[in-house]
Order: C-alpha cells, then structure tokens, then sequence
C-alpha cells in the first residue's frame, strides 16, 4: 500500500483521505467524524428541477470541524417499487456537492397519489460506507404574477398540484417568500401562507431597480416536505429608475465657458500686456536717448 505523508492539520489529512481513489483511509481518523448525506429537489422558474446532495463529514466534537467529501460518485434515480430508473450521475466537489439539472419535460414514474420518488445513491468504497436518502415530493406548478390592481402594484402568486386524471388541485397551508433580486442576494420583503391555491400582498414601493428601472420578484417555497424547494420569478419595471448623473462639462451654454476658450482668452491677454509693456519700455529709451542727445549738444 502506498503512503503519503503530509504536513497539514488534521482536517487537510482527513480531505486527503476521503480521496479514496488515491489513499485508503484509517478506522480511527474517520471514526471521529459523522458523514452527512443530504439530498434535495430545487425546481427551477423555467421548470427545469436540480437534484443536489452535500456529502460532508463533521467532527461528532467540534461540528465547525467539516471535511467536504470530494469526487464521490453520486447516483440519482426514479424510484417506484422495485423499479428504479437512472436519472444521471456526478461527482461531488471541493465543496462536498453534486447536482445534476432535469429538463421541463423529465418523465417520472408516480404512484397513485401523483409522488415522486427520488433517491440519491453512494455505492461506497472500501474506505467508506454506502450512502443513500429518498424523497417523495409532489410536482407542483407555482405562477408569480405581477399586476396592478386599481392602480396597486400587486404581487400574486397561484400553485396546484395535479392528480393523477391531471385534475389541478390548489395547494393549501404552504408557507411562501416573497424576495427581490438585490446586488449581493435577495432581499426577503414578505412571507406568507398559500391558502386556496392563492396568495397575493401589495408590493412596496421606492425599492430601487436596475439601469432600467425592471425589479424582479422571486416567490420561493423552501424544504417542503411535499414540494420540496421551489423557486419562480417575474420581472416588472416597478423599481425606482436608478440613473447616474454625470456633472455637465463646460458648453457655451453652460455658466462655465469651454476650457479651450480660457486657454485661448488667455493666452490673448498675456500677448497684448505683453506689448503694452514691450512698448513702454522702447518709449522709455527713446525719451532717455533724447534727453541725452539733447545734453550733449547744448555742451557743446
């Protein structure tokens, strides 16, 4: 067996070791640490779903302690009875994460109730353990719509689910954000409860948009245990028009003459006492040579 060694903290050799297709790892490092398998569904405003997991390791004593596990094969599937089919497959990253995005139109195997069945799979390795979760979620359709209601912006967001005639359902008690693109992140400015299918709330005004004046809104269902994570998003030009005023440059109609008109006016001034003085100095010798012509003739 081949060995590396290493001169890092503790939580560098541990990554390195999770690396399985290089180094094996020890019993005693890993039985320090709980592995932590999360999955989850994120369906997307153009209907498009991510399926992510995050494969970590935390220190059972110091949880700030986490080692992401890196390159782990991670296998995504539809699951009804003992069917399973593959929905694809990936690697997770430094970051511990592996996702895998499906199109609007992903066929899923559903039970009468209209569920999916999910499941993210690790087969594991000789170093760690296999790892897999399940969820059930329904496919719900959420709709944001921006509209003003007697001269009220008015943000309004409608979601169903479909049985399985295809009969739309309206979704009832599901807790909703709405929030606005900001620079950074968004910016959470309502929370609220679906109820019959419906939720709507007055937008506030004065929230700041882009060099357009366009502000786009995000309603957002988050960890669900039916639904999942859902996000979609609309765009209105209800934010305050956001322009940069430029200081006015010197015109000829401005209060401030052109700076080439200063330089010229200048220049035209210093050549003029220039010749005042040019002038009066010549004037001065010539009197001075006068009065001496003068003197020296009476001299003589």
């Amino acid at each position: 067996m081949r060995t590396r060694v290493f001169k890092y903290s503790v939580s560098m050799m541990l990554l390195s070791l999770f690396l399985a297709s290089n180094i094996f790892a020890q019993e005693q490092d890993l039985s320090n640490y709980r592995m932590r398998f999360r999955f989850k569904s994120i369906k997307q405003p153009d209907g498009s779903r991510i399926l992510e997991t995050s494969f970590v390791a935390t220190n059972k004593k110091d949880r700030k302690d986490r080692v992401p596990v890196y390159e782990a094969d991670i296998n995504f599937l539809n699951v009804l009875g003992e069917e399973k089919v593959p929905l694809g497959t990936s690697k997770t990253s430094k970051e511990g994460i592996a996702r895998i995005t499906l199109p609007e139109d992903q066929y899923y195997l559903k039970d009468e109730e209209g569920r999916i069945t999910l499941m993210a799979l690790f087969k594991g390795t000789e170093e760690l353990d296999g790892e897999e979760e399940e969820i059930s979620i329904k496919d719900i359709h959420l709709d944001l719509g921006l509209i003003e209601k007697d001269s009220i912006k008015t943000v309004q967001v409608k979601a169903h689910t479909l049985d399985s005639l295809g009969v739309q359902i309206p979704v009832e008690e599901t807790d909703i954000i709405i929030s606005v693109e900001g620079m950074l992140s968004k910016m959470i400015i309502d929370e609220g409860t679906i109820e019959e299918g419906g939720y709507e709330f007055e937008m506030p005004i004065g929230l700041p948009g882009d060099a357009n004046g366009n502000i786009t809104v995000y309603a957002i269902i988050e960890d669900h245990d039916d639904y999942g994570d859902v996000v979609q998003k609309n765009t209105e030009s209800w934010g305050i028009l956001n322009e940069q005023h430029k200081e006015d440059e010197n015109t000829l109609w401005s209060e401030a003459a052109p700076v080439w008109m200063y330089v010229v006016l200048t220049i035209l001034l210093v050549g003029i006492w220039a010749n005042f003085v040019y002038t009066g100095i010549h004037l001065f010798k010539i009197k001075k040579e006068g009065e001496e012509l003068e003197l020296k003739t009476e001299n003589e």
